[in-house]
C-alpha cells in the first residue's frame, strides 16, 4: 500500500488531544517540561499544532517566558504565524480549562503518532518486498531497523535542529553531574583506564587488540562483568571463539578467586566450594547474556540486541572471526581486508543505532614480532582497512613477560591507548593475574588468599 493511499484513508490522529496539549502548555507553563519529555514536534498531525509546539519547545529550551503573547510574537518573528493564529490560540486556551490531565492528552498524541509510524513503516516494508529492493535478508534487516526505531522513539533518518541536539547534550551533562562519577560513561572496572578513555560511552565502538594469548578475552570479561555489576543494565556478549561454558568458567574463577586450573579440575576443598557458590550466585543475578554461535553476522547480532531490554553494552569476541553482512558468498571475489573493513563499519553503525558502547576484540598481525620494540601500533591491526577509522577508541594489550619469561616486570600489563576520540593517547599500566585470568588496577593485585 503506497503512502498516498494511507493518507487517503486518513492516518490516525486526534486533533482534540493535540489542541488540549497546546492549550495546557499555554495556560500552565509549569507542565511544559513534562510534556516535552513525553512528545516531540513530529508527533503532532496538524501543521499548525506542530508549529506552535516547536516554538514553545524552543523557548523552553532557552528558559524564556512562555504565554500567549510571547509565543505569538515569536511565531510572527519567524514567519510561522498567519492572521488567525491569535484567535486560534485563545480558542485553545478557552477549550482547556485545566492542565491537570495534560499527560493523558500527551499520551494520546504520542500513541496516534506511533500508529502513523507503524502504518508508514508497513507501507515502506511492503514496497521494498514487492519491488525487490535487495535480498530477503537485507529487506528483513531493514524492516527490523524500522520497527526498532519506532520502539525506541527515534526516526531512522532525518535532520534535527541544533537546538534539539543541544537540549540532548545538556540532559546528558546534567545526568553526568548528578551521578557523582568522574567519568560520563560506564566503568570498565579499571579506574586508570576509565580516566584515560572517560569510560564506555553510548554509540562508541571500542576496539581491544593484541596478539593471541595477551588476554583480550579476559579484558572483555572484566569489562562485561564490571558494567553488569555497576550499572544494572543488560550486557550482550557474542563469543565466536570460546564456548559459553569456557567463558562461564573464567567468570567464576575471577569472581571466586579460585585458580583457573584448579577450578577446571573440580578438586576443591569445602571452603572453595562455598566461595564458588557465592560467586555463582553473584554472577547469576546479573543481566549478562552470552551467545556462542560462531556463524553470526553483524545483522544477526544487531537483531538480537534490539530485543534485549535495558541494553547497556555489547561485547564481541572477535572481529576477524565474523562473517560478512549476510553470511553469503557475496564477498567471495573480494579481499578479506575489504570484508573486515565492511564489518567494522557495520559495527559502528550498530553502536549508533543501539546507542550503547560496542566493545569488539581484534587480532594484531605479526608485524610487531619483527620489531625490537614489540609494543603494538595502529598499523599492526590485522586486515586493518577502515578499522582504525571506524573505531572511536583503540586499545592494545602488551605484556613484556609474554616475550621475555625472565622479565623483571612479571605480570605487568600495558593497555596502550592507540586512538582516543575522547581524549589523549598513552599507556595505562595494569596488573595481570594469570591464575584468575583477569586484569586489575596496578595497585590492587589479587592475592592468593582472595583479598584485593
Amino acid at each position: 500500500m503506497a503512502a498516498d493511499e494511507l493518507l487517503g484513508r486518513q492516518m490516525p490522529h486526534d486533533l482534540e488531544a493535540e489542541q488540549a496539549v497546546i492549550g495546557s502548555m499555554l495556560i500552565d507553563p509549569r507542565c511544559i517540561g513534562d510534556v516535552c519529555g513525553a512528545v516531540k514536534a513530529d508527533d503532532f498531525f496538524s501543521d499548525v499544532n506542530r508549529a506552535v509546539f516547536e516554538t514553545i519547545y524552543s523557548m523552553f529550551s532557552y528558559s524564556q517566558t512562555i504565554d500567549l503573547v510571547t509565543v505569538l510574537a515569536r511565531m510572527r518573528e519567524s514567519g510561522t504565524a498567519d492572521d488567525r493564529l491569535g484567535e486560534y490560540l485563545i480558542e485553545l486556551m478557552n477549550l482547556t480549562p485545566t492542565s491537570t490531565n495534560v499527560m493523558e492528552y500527551a499520551a494520546i498524541v504520542r500513541d496516534k503518532a506511533l500508529l502513523r509510524g507503524i502504518a508508514t513503516a508497513g507501507s515502506e516494508i511492503n514496497t521494498m518486498a514487492m519491488e525487490g529492493f535487495g535480498s530477503a535478508g537485507d529487506i528483513l534487516d531493514s524492516s527490523e531497523q524500522k520497527i526498532y526505531a519506532l520502539r525506541q522513539g527515534r526516526n531512522t533518518t532525518g535532520l534535527l535542529p541544533v537546538s534539539q541536539v543541544l537540549v540532548s547534550v545538556y540532559e546528558q551533562l546534567t545526568a553526568a553531574s548528578k551521578s557523582g562519577s568522574s567519568i560520563p560513561g560506564l566503568t570498565t572496572g579499571l579506574q586508570d583506564l576509565d580516566n584515560a578513555i572517560m569510560g564506555l560511552n553510548n554509540s562508541d565502538l571500542i576496539l581491544i587488540a593484541s596478539r593471541p594469548g595477551m588476554g583480550k578475552t579476559s579484558m572483555a570479561l572484566n569489562i562485561a562483568l564490571a558494567v553488569a555489576k555497576t550499572s544494572g543494565k543488560s550486557v550482550a556478549m557474542f563469543s565466536l571463539e570460546m564456548s559459553r561454558e569456557q567463558l562461564a568458567l573464567r567468570l567464576l574463577s575471577s569472581e571466586s578467586f579460585i585458580h583457573n586450573k584448579k577450578l577446571q579440575s573440580g578438586m576443591l576443598n569445602a571452603e572453595e566450594w562455598k566461595k564458588l557458590a557465592r560467586a555463582a550466585a553473584s554472577i547469576s543475578g546479573l543481566k549478562l547474556f552470552i551467545n556462542d554461535n560462531p556463524t553470526l553476522t553483524v545483522a544477526d547480532m544487531n537483531a538480537q540486541c534490539r530485543r534485549v531490554s535495558d541494553l547497556g553494552l555489547v561485547v564481541i569476541d572477535y572481529l576477524q572471526l565474523m562473517q560478512s553482512a549476510t553470511g553469503s558468498s557475496r564477498y567471495a571475489s573480494e579481499s578479506r581486508t575489504q570484508v573486515v573493513s565492511d564489518i567494522s563499519r557495520m559495527l559502528k553503525i550498530m553502536a549508533k543505532e543501539l546507542n550503547v558502547p560496542v566493545v569488539c576484540l581484534s587480532q594484531l598481525s605479526r608485524a610487531n614480532e619483527a620489531r625490537q620494540n614489540k609494543r603494538p601500533m595502529l598499523s599492526d591491526l590485522r586486515e586493518s582497512g577502515a578499522i582504525e577509522q571506524d573505531a572511536d577508541i583503540v586499545l592494545a594489550l602488551y605484556r613484556e613477560d609474554y616475550y621475555n619469561k625472565n622479565s623483571e616486570v612479571g605480570n605487568l600489563a600495558e593497555c596502550i591507548v592507540l586512538k582516543n576520540r575522547r581524549g589523549e593517547t598513552g599507556t595505562v599500566e595494569l596488573g595481570w593475574v594469570p591464575e584468575y585470568t583477569t586484569f586489575s588496577s596496578i595497585d590492587h593485585h589479587h592475592q592468593e588468599d582472595g583479598t584485593v
